[in-house]
């Protein structure tokens, strides 16, 4: 909408009177994406991670995990440059401190996609409830740190919706995520879905 003012596609037309515009102006604003919610970053990050979309090798304990989804705008539109820096502990809720297991620091592609193929991380005892971190950088945007939580999560006791903050862990309904898990000829695996949406600086 800003776009089109700018251009004078909509201020130079004589059929739009002031309410209209007005009009279309509220339903753009209200059609906008909200921005992804912030989560604390955790004392487990390192700078560094290798640009890799397969964490997990043969022989990794843990359930087979696909993270996938893009990165956009608050207008909904492809945000051009954007690094996920994407980390987890693995399936005992162990983090690698040293190396660079289960971390990862990738750039989407040109549709604004991004994938990784991981484990299910484990539970640990100071965050019980299993996640994913994320930290987004991309120019012109302000940096977003958040996690990703599961629905499937034992530690929600079967019901995200009334338990989503349960002891306080997930701090925001919306970053608990709905997993499909898939049974068939191949090895059984689960997918997420998680779309980040930063907002301009």
């Amino acid at each position: 909408m800003e776009r089109c003012i700018a251009t004078g596609l909509l201020a130079g037309s004589g059929t739009f009177s002031q309410n209209r515009l007005l009009a279309a102006w509220e339903e753009a604003e209200q059609q906008a994406l909200k921005p992804t919610s912030a989560e604390v970053l955790g004392p487990f990050f390192r700078k560094g991670a290798p640009n890799q979309r397969t964490l997990r090798t043969p022989g990794d304990p843990g359930f087979p995990l696909l993270v996938s989804g893009r990165v956009l705008n608050t207008n909904g539109q492809l945000v051009e440059g954007a690094a996920v820096d994407l980390w987890h502990a693995d399936h005992a809720g162990r983090y690698d401190t040293r190396g660079y297991k289960f971390r990862t620091k990738i750039t989407p592609d040109a549709k604004g996609d991004y994938a990784v193929e991981t484990i299910f991380p484990g539970h640990y005892s100071d965050r019980p409830a299993q996640h994913i971190h994320y930290l987004i950088t991309a120019p012109g945007h302000k940096p977003l740190i958040t996690q990703a939580y599961f629905a499937t999560d034992p530690f929600f006791e079967g019901d995200p919706v009334k338990n989503w903050n349960k002891r306080g862990i997930a701090a925001h309904r919306e970053l608990i995520l709905p997993v499909k898990l898939f049974e068939g000829p191949a090895a059984p695996r689960a997918e997420i879905r998680f779309d980040i949406v930063l907002e301009k600086a």
